[in-house]
């Protein structure tokens, strides 16, 4: 079995191969080639912790596995990430397991990936100005995806804790676009792309502070219960996601969903804009809004990269199992 610690992740694979990974898994979902497993994600009841395990297939690449971890918000105080998982990839042919592979910057990576996918589909061409609510761990991850790969040319952030955002203006200036601290409402009204990245179990943005023809990226909510935006804000706007399943159940769509007033008819998976099917954004002034719940293929697709990338750079750690 290979073993790739966390600390030896960050040098086996940028942005540009992590993004290319799970576009190639939007894609694949859409083309029938690659399905999630059902998600097993719960408060455990220690430590205020949130575990679960997600798991899935892609047929075409052969990579199977499965990713294991949560949350706990009070690593923070003993130096450690809240976001804590592990990646294991299995011999789809035999069942034996291939890889092992720290699932720390792996998540917030594919995380950042998907958002700047929805972006590149569903934002506005004319996007200048990136709004961010949340200045977690994370946050930096998809501010830096989202500017990479887009055209801002400015950031306006919100956290409830003003202090954090610090981080925030840090990777700003390192980008070259000037940063600001703003409330909320003046956030809505000045960004055309919206990204929510908390673990927030109440609304932060609701439909009065979105301005028509914002794309919001909704990369927080992961468990039942969790809420990022209204559901006034979902109802209104074109929803798509990365796997509607997931979305119903622990993305933000399940709060409108659960209310009766979305059904799945009317959420659409990203891949299917991605491959063709749909058209994504129809208008300039419409509301586009990802919500992103993190599916286990992004997961293993970009583990087996860095895998790969070890074997073929003879760094890979094998050990008998």
């Amino acid at each position: 079995m290979i073993i790739i610690p966390e600390g030896a992740v960050s040098s086996l694979i940028g942005f540009r191969r992590c993004v290319d990974a799970v576009e190639q898994v939007f894609a694949s979902m859409a083309k029938g080639t690659a399905k999630n497993l059902p998600v097993v994600r719960e408060e455990i009841g220690h430590a205020d912790a949130i575990f679960g395990v997600k798991s899935g297939f892609d047929r075409a690449a052969k990579v199977l596995g499965l990713k294991a971890g949560g949350f706990w918000p009070a690593n923070i105080e003993q130096g450690l990430t809240n976001h804590q998982s592990s990646v294991f990839l299995f011999d789809p042919d035999t069942g034996k397991c291939r890889a092992m592979v720290g699932g720390n910057l792996l998540t917030a990576m594919r995380t950042a990936a998907a958002s700047a996918i929805s972006i590149k589909y569903l934002a506005r061409k004319d996007a200048k100005v990136l709004g961010m609510i949340g200045a977690g761990h994370q946050s930096t991850y998809q501010m830096r995806a989202a500017i990479e790969f887009g055209q801002f040319e400015r950031v306006v952030g919100w956290n409830i804790q003003a202090e954090q955002l610090s981080r925030l203006a840090i990777v700003a200036s390192d980008m070259g676009l000037p940063f600001e601290a703003v409330e909320r409402d003046t956030l809505g009204a000045q960004a055309d792309v919206i990204i929510t990245i908390t673990s927030s179990f109440e609304p932060l943005l609701n439909a009065a502070q979105v301005r028509p023809g914002t794309h919001i990226s909704c990369m927080g909510t992961d468990t039942r219960g969790k809420q990022e935006v209204d559901a006034d804000l979902v109802v209104t706007a074109s929803v798509f996601t990365d796997e509607i399943e997931q979305a119903v159940t622990i993305g933000e769509c399940q709060h409108a969903f659960n209310q009766g007033r979305l059904d799945r008819s009317r959420i659409t998976a990203l891949g299917a804009v991605i491959v063709g099917d749909h058209q994504g954004r129809s208008t300039a002034d419409e509301i586009t809004l990802f919500d992103g719940t993190g599916i286990a293929l992004q997961d293993l697709a970009v583990a087996s990269v860095v895998v790969e990338e070890a074997i073929r750079r003879g760094v890979a750690v094998e050990v008998d199992f």
